[in-house]
């Protein structure tokens, strides 16, 4: 019993709860990676069940081709956009109205509610939304009339990126505000009473007791907003049509699923997807570093 306990560590009981959430962890996410990882440095091929084919090993040939190929770059670059305007906002938007919420105000109830439905809401559906107000005659150029950009938001090269992150913005909103809300719930109001007593206002309160209280809450909406605005797919292929204009809002995953999918390169597609979860987690731990230290 005692060499059972001591395989199983001082926990037994916490670790057969966590063990099938690991096996979970190995099955979806480590395998298929160590699997990517594999395809990347072969060439890699599909065929038919069961067939015996040779895929010989090619060393860095894969990465020399994704790393040569501008429309590769390109979506680098176009996801480094989309993340300097969807990370700062999610996080500004999130926290000012988690505050704002968390305060009593009538119909609060609702109102929470409002910001997280378009979170759980299909995709497909509120990507129609947007088109009926995003096209050429859609509404918001309506109402802009003159001031209207021509060619409009989703065909521009120079709009359709930051578009599709204020459109993931607007989505992914509630998920990150009720992350706020919840740290909002362990700020003591006795320090906002100790700002009030010292005479400082609002706005002097929010920025010395409620930002600082709920830091630990911004440095996991930035890693999350991160890790999310790096996978980004649905978006730029629902809304522009698959990366349009002329893959101006094509993102990495999206040239991934092309060249590996549609193209029938899965050892470049998976050089692509290697690189990036590489990109993602030097990002992260940059970010991790630069919050810990101003902390």
């Amino acid at each position: 019993m005692t060499r059972r306990i001591s395989v199983l560590g001082k926990q037994p009981i916490g670790s057969a709860f966590v063990t099938p959430y690991a096996v979970f962890l190995a099955a979806v996410f480590a395998y298929p990676l160590g699997f990517a990882v594999y395809m990347s440095f072969h060439d890699y091929f599909f065929a038919a069940p069961g067939a015996i084919v040779e895929r010989p090993f090619v060393g860095f040939e894969n990465y020399a081709a994704v790393l040569s190929d501008p429309a590769v770059r390109r979506s680098f670059a176009n996801v480094g956009i989309f993340l300097l305007i969807n990370v700062p906002l999610t996080v500004v938007l999130s926290l000012l109205l988690a505050y704002a919420l968390n305060a009593a105000i009538r119909w609060r109830g609702f109102f929470r509610v409002s910001y997280y439905v378009p979170y759980v809401t299909a995709s497909v559906a509120v990507v129609g939304v947007w088109l009926f107000l995003f096209n050429s005659d859609g509404l918001v150029n309506s109402v802009l009339g003159p001031l209207a950009p021509d060619p409009s938001w989703l065909v521009n090269s120079k709009l359709a990126m930051p578009t599709v992150a204020v459109y993931v913005t607007w989505k992914q909103l509630g998920f990150f505000i009720l992350l706020y809300l919840a740290a909002l719930q362990n700020v003591s109001k006795d320090l906002y009473e100790a700002a009030s007593m010292d005479g400082a206002g609002r706005w002097k309160s929010f920025l010395n007791v409620t930002v600082p209280g709920v830091r630990p809450a911004t440095t996991l909406v930035v890693l999350l907003a991160t890790v999310t605005g790096a996978n980004l797919f649905t978006e730029p292929y629902l809304l522009t049509g698959g990366g349009g204009p002329d893959g101006a809002s094509a993102s990495p995953v999206l040239i991934m699923y092309q060249r590996g999918i549609e193209q029938g390169n899965p050892d470049v597609g998976s050089a692509i997807g290697v690189l990036l979860v590489i990109g993602v987690l030097l990002l992260a731990v940059l970010q991790r570093r630069l919050l810990d230290r101003e902390s």
